[in-house]
Order: C-alpha cells, then structure tokens, then sequence
C-alpha cells in the first residue's frame, strides 16, 4: 500500500509493498518548494483549525467574547484622557474618543494577530510532531480566528458612529480590503517570527517589545497629518498607517489620499511575505524535530 503526500513526489522502490518503505522528494522549483495549492487540498483542516482557536480562546472565561471589546475600549479612554484633554492631541476635526478607536479596531486585529501568529507552531507542537500537513495551515488558521474578534469590535464602532452622528460614504467599499491588507502584514511579520521562533525562543520576548514600539508609530492615538511631509514616504513604511488612515478614510469621512503612500505599503507587505513564505517553506521539514 502506498500513500501520496500532496505536494511532495512519492518514490516507490521494489519491495516497498511489503516494507512499507517510501522516499518522499520535494519538487523542483520555486513553485513546487512553496506549495501554495496545496493549502486548497486542506481548507477543511483550515476550517476546523481556526474555530478551534476561537472557542479555545474564550474556554472559561467569565466575560467571553467581551474581552475583544475591553481592550481596544480600555486604551480609547487612556488616549482620551492623557493625549486628547492633557496634551491637546488634534483629532482631524472629529470627537476623540471615535476617531481613536476607528485606529484602535483594525490595529487590534493586527496585534492580536501577530502575537498568535508568532507562538503558533511552537504552542501546536503536538500536532506538528504526529502528523503531516502544510505548517502554513496553523498561522493561517491562527490569523483567520481574529477575525471574530474584529467583527466585535466593529459593532461598538458603529454604535459610536451612530451616537456621534458620523456616517461613511461610498469609501465604506474599500473597507475589506484594508482589511486585508491588515491580515496580511500581521501574516507576512508572523511567519518570520514564528519561524524563527521554533529554533530561537527570544522571539517570545522581543514580540511585545515590537508590538509597543509598533503601537506608538503608528497613527492610532494621533493623526498622521503631523507627520511631516517630507517623512510622509518613510512612514509609508510601516503597512499599518496605511491601513488606519484607510479606516478612518472610509468609516468617518476623514480626508485621504493615499498615493504614493499606499503603493510603498503594498509592496513593503509583498515583499515580506514572499521572503517569509520562502524561508517557512526552508525551515518547514524541520519543524517536527526541533519543536
């Protein structure tokens, strides 16, 4: 009897029905080293994978899926209070508390899935050393979950949008694919990270920092007009303010015009994660045995 493995050539010899003995090569090439269709072939593992981090998630928990609501609320009151009545933080003409939080929604989604993403094959160890399947699966899956949480967050932003009597035009379209562009830059910085956290578990530690450092440039708790002009292509940089720019653009009418900006951002993300998928793709056939 023998078994294929998707993505991978199966090498049969002689007496291999008897012995069950199989050499399994990878293919050739920068496409058959990737295996991007492959992940196709296991969307129900990916399915499955990520409603189980949801519901692990939130497992005895007293408050349950409030807390996706408790953190980004939590720091929208922090940044009113210290950077809005103490320091006089402009708001691009809007109440600080909406226009906070319109940056803390799509921010909160990429943190929460960077720092999943990070821990994801070292946290599913288990799995990895039993059985075989695409490890791309598990970041995937682990960014996929966020989701949930977005769409909770979400819902108090348009309670606030209601209540403060702001309403978004036809730039609401463009929404999912800021989203998007979020999702990817939290997965194009987490597979690195996760990669590289298998064999060197400092990442654990330098995430958080990143994340801090992250936070404070990025134009959550103030405007990225103040950004001088002249730096406006460096901060295009950072993929993330152009997604809270994005977000304010299309849910609260804020003026934008991404450009150039967004063009630096786009290929900022793309360039990450193909170099991060290659090198997943390297360290992937040692994974099971370092983990």
């Amino acid at each position: 009897m023998t078994e294929a493995i998707p993505g991978l050539t199966n090498t049969v010899g002689p007496q291999s029905l008897d012995s069950f003995d199989r050499v399994l090569e990878p293919r050739k090439g920068l496409r058959g080293s990737l295996r991007l269709r492959e992940l196709w072939t296991y969307r129900e593992l990916l399915g499955f994978l990520t409603w189980r981090d949801v519901k692990v998630r939130y497992r005895q928990t007293a408050l349950g899926a409030l807390w996706a609501l408790i953190q980004p609320f939590t720091l929208m009151i922090v940044f009113t209070i210290f950077l809005n009545r103490l320091a006089h933080v402009p708001s691009n003409g809007l109440p600080y508390p909406i226009f906070a939080y319109a940056g803390l929604v799509p921010w909160t989604l990429f943190s929460s899935s960077l720092s999943g993403v990070s821990d994801s094959l070292v946290s599913s160890s288990n799995l990895i050393s039993k059985v075989y399947f695409p490890r791309l699966v598990i970041p995937l899956a682990v960014t996929g979950s966020f989701l949930f949480d977005f769409v909770i967050a979400l819902t108090l932003l348009v309670g606030m949008m209601v209540y403060y009597g702001v309403y978004p035009g036809l730039a609401i379209l463009a929404l999912p694919a800021l989203v998007l562009l979020a999702l990817l830059t939290a997965l194009a910085v987490g597979i690195w990270l996760t990669a590289l956290n298998v064999r060197y578990r400092d990442v654990k530690y330098t995430v958080p920092f990143l994340l801090q450092v992250w936070l404070f440039a990025s134009p959550i708790a103030y405007a990225s007009s103040l950004v001088p002009h002249r730096w406006r292509l460096v901060y295009s940089l950072n993929p993330m303010a152009t997604v809270i720019d994005g977000f304010r653009w299309a849910l609260l009418g804020v003026s934008w015009s991404p450009g150039a900006s967004a063009i630096v951002s786009l290929a900022v993300v793309a360039v990450l994660l193909a170099s991060g998928l290659v090198y997943f793709r390297g360290m992937e056939r040692t994974f099971a045995d370092i983990v």
